[in-house]
């Protein structure tokens, strides 16, 4: 059966942590997991799952898509179904709540799956930094830009100050954009991203700062270093893709010389460096999946995505960069596959439960700001 209009809206009511589950779903064989899954989706004909390419199989092998966070949220606008059960992280079903119609509800089988890279750019912060940033520079000489890797409010602020949001394939397109409406680009909350972008666009060390929220003053700042600055990046970073060092990358072609090694740009700028390839995670499966047979490739990126390329690819030799616990994104790892059949029995008997819902001026702005992207 499908959920109905009528459906109660509910919330569990979390005891110890913002993530607890009740007792029924602790400790599933994985085969009762699956027979529990299959049987609630098997009732359920008005719900579409995304699945993050950061996910486990266990997860994705539930999902009806299966890619990037932007390219699931515009996949959820596109579906005829009402419920959207996003797993991944709080921010990309923010945006599937943004630019789906006002009848889809979306939500997410674990609420504790919260990215810390967007975490480090809360909009509190951001505001101040840039009401200090106003007081050194003219507002209209800046150009806020923010990754899609951001929350709602964030997404926000950058629209109402004119500015546009970003993903990791089209950034130096962003960043063009703004330095064509002012002097400055006040770049958030990527800062890896930030710097290899700008040096993609032929600039260099001297041309950008970093803004640290946690500073007292303009970011830990001299008011003449903010002027001078082309860029303004602020001090967050991807917790996966930071732990990625030049050295492994030297560690990888002692042990493989004939290694082709691409990373994501959210990677520090010593290891897109050193690297053979950049790119996001749709120009890394298509790197990989077009490379000649009997090829290697050590990926720079979330070890998920990695298994399941190294899995799809069998004629080629795919592995990570650095171990498993390296790469393994916490974040994504909180969409356990129990939690996912939690929200699809209470879905099924007419529950909705961790439901995402961004507040209505939030949503009409961060729209605006995704809408400024996709114009550039």
């Amino acid at each position: 059966m499908s959920v109905t209009d009528d459906a109660e809206l509910s919330l569990w009511k979390y005891s110890d942590s913002l993530g607890a589950l009740p007792d029924e779903y602790d400790g599933m064989s994985d085969e009762e997991r699956l027979k529990r899954t299959e049987a609630a989706l098997d009732e359920l004909d008005d719900v579409v799952i995304l699945g993050h390419n950061y996910q486990r199989h266990s997860v994705t092998r539930h999902a009806d898509h299966l890619g990037d966070s932007l390219q699931l949220s515009r996949l959820a606008g596109e579906a005829d179904a009402r419920n959207v059960v996003f797993c991944g992280v709080t921010f990309m079903a923010e945006t599937a709540d943004i630019v789906t119609d006002d009848d889809q509800r979306v939500v997410m089988p674990s609420m504790e799956a919260s990215c810390p890279m967007a975490g480090m750019a809360e909009n509190i912060q951001v505001d101040g930094a840039w009401n200090e940033l106003t007081e050194v520079v003219p507002g209209e000489d800046v150009t806020p830009v923010t990754y899609v890797n951001s929350y709602a409010s964030l997404k926000a602020f950058t629209a109402e100050h004119g500015g546009t949001c970003c993903t990791s394939s089209n950034a130096s397109d962003a960043f063009d954009w703004a330095l064509d409406q002012g002097e400055k680009v006040f770049f958030t909350p990527d800062k890896y991203l930030g710097h290899n972008t700008l040096h993609e666009l032929g600039y260099g060390d001297d041309d950008f700062v970093i803004w640290d929220p946690w500073e007292d003053e303009l970011g830990g700042n001299t008011p003449d270093e903010v002027r001078d600055a082309t860029f303004i990046l602020w001090e967050g970073f991807c917790q996966v893709h930071e732990r990625f060092g030049a050295s492994d990358v030297a560690d990888v072609r002692d042990a493989h010389p004939d290694v082709n090694v691409i990373v994501h740009p959210e990677c520090r700028r010593e290891v897109v460096e050193t690297a053979d390839y950049t790119g996001s995670t749709s120009t890394i499966i298509e790197k990989v999946e077009n490379a000649p047979e009997g090829s290697k490739w050590a990926i720079g990126t979330e070890i998920h995505l990695t298994k399941r390329l190294a899995r799809q690819n069998p004629d080629k030799d795919v592995f990570g960069l650095c171990g498993e616990e390296c790469s393994d994104c916490n974040a994504m790892r909180q969409i356990d596959p129990d939690f996912l059949v939690y929200v699809l029995e209470e879905m099924r008997d007419g529950n909705i439960v961790n439901r995402i819902q961004v507040d209505e001026d939030e949503k009409r702005l961060a729209e605006k700001a995704l809408d400024t992207m996709l114009s550039v």
